[in-house]
């Protein structure tokens, strides 16, 4: 636990709570982790069962989505293309009201852009706020500090891609 917790950086306590569902990690402490652990980030994500090696490489089916879960499902994110494209990503992320992406991380290189399918999203970037509605778009460079959540009761949809890939 501790040379784990020493590799990604973060302390022994906040490692446990991750390990017993108690604390939900940032995505930088989340990545951090799987650096430690040696392993891909995109073992994270729940794989379907009904996969078909036919066409996977080009095809990701609705059925055959991988999903990523954050605050007892409050925060999913759908990995909508598949793993032979890691110059580009895209997923779905879906989010109760109350959902929030934790504290505020960035990737080194690239870009990300996104659309609100339904209800509102807060976005800060660089410790400025934006308010984006269901039909609007938004693209940032992903060096950009970035952190994300729902405004008001309604579940919020959205679009998000990023170039390259980060899980």
């Amino acid at each position: 636990m501790k040379q784990v917790a020493d590799g990604a950086g973060l302390s022994v306590g906040m490692l446990s709570q991750v390990e017993r569902g108690l604390a939900v990690p940032s995505v930088k402490s989340m990545r951090a982790i799987c650096a430690a652990l040696d392993m891909p980030v995109i073992w994270l994500f729940q794989g379907a069962a009904d996969r078909s090696d036919e066409d996977s490489d080009i095809v990701v089916r609705q059925s055959a989505r991988r999903e990523l879960s954050y605050n007892d499902g409050a925060l999913r994110k759908e990995l909508l293309t598949p793993d032979t494209q890691p110059q580009i990503q895209m997923l779905r992320f879906i989010m109760e009201p109350g959902a929030d992406s934790g504290e505020p991380y960035s990737n080194a290189e690239g870009g990300k852009c996104g659309l609100v399918l339904q209800g509102t999203l807060g976005l800060e970037l660089d410790g400025r706020n934006f308010t984006i509605r269901q039909g609007d778009s938004f693209a940032f460079p992903s060096q950009a500090m970035v952190r994300f959540w729902t405004i008001g009761d309604q579940t919020c949809e959205v679009i998000w891609v990023v170039a390259p890939a980060t899980v």
